[in-house]
């Protein structure tokens, strides 16, 4: 592949990661322990990733368990639980901290499938962009010592890498639509 085209790879990738992230995090009835990934709690005054400050383990499908190694942090991670958008009441013993996820309504899958698919299409719309930056960088390069031929190969390129990623965001999508539907 062309280098002048390996920037614009590299940022449809980041895109594409992204989406990937966003999709994990989504609750799909199952527990997923991606849904605390931008969770943090204040670990001695530092914004601290949960899964840094204790054990997080799945005992069963739709439970989440968290022993924190400090026990005096209990208070601190049910509160960024509370304060964060994931909608599920933490109950702790003392020593464990445990999320457990309700079964999904037809209701609320449909309107995770259409969360899914809002964000699939915001990610399709990254990749189009940064496939436009790369076009508007090309045609810059005309009355250069690059050839018309030479852009349009590099315009070729990158419209065929748009494709792949658009194909692997409707994969992705799919994939996770399919994974909520099932549950």
């Amino acid at each position: 592949m062309n280098e002048k085209v390996k920037p614009y790879e590299e940022k449809m990738t980041k895109a594409f990661d992204f989406l990937a992230q966003e999709l994990a995090s989504i609750r799909a009835g199952r527990a997923n322990p991606h849904v605390l990934d931008k969770l943090k709690v204040d670990y001695y005054g530092t914004p601290t990733p949960i899964q840094q400050v204790g054990n997080v383990s799945i005992p069963e499908a739709r439970m989440i368990q968290i022993a924190p190694w400090d026990k005096s942090l209990i208070k601190d991670i049910e509160k960024a639980i509370l304060a964060s958008d994931i909608g599920i009441t933490p109950s702790n013993d003392g020593t464990v901290i445990r999320l457990i996820f309700p079964e999904l309504t037809e209701e609320r899958r449909k309107q995770l499938a259409k969360d899914i698919k809002k964000k699939g299409e915001d990610a399709k719309v990254a990749v189009r962009n940064i496939r436009r930056d790369g076009n508007d960088s090309f045609k810059k390069l005309k009355g250069t010592d690059v050839s018309e031929d030479e852009i349009a190969e590099l315009e070729e390129d990158l419209q065929k890498m748009t494709d792949k990623f658009v194909k692997k965001i409707d994969e992705a999508v799919e994939e996770k639509s399919k994974e909520i539907m099932t549950v």
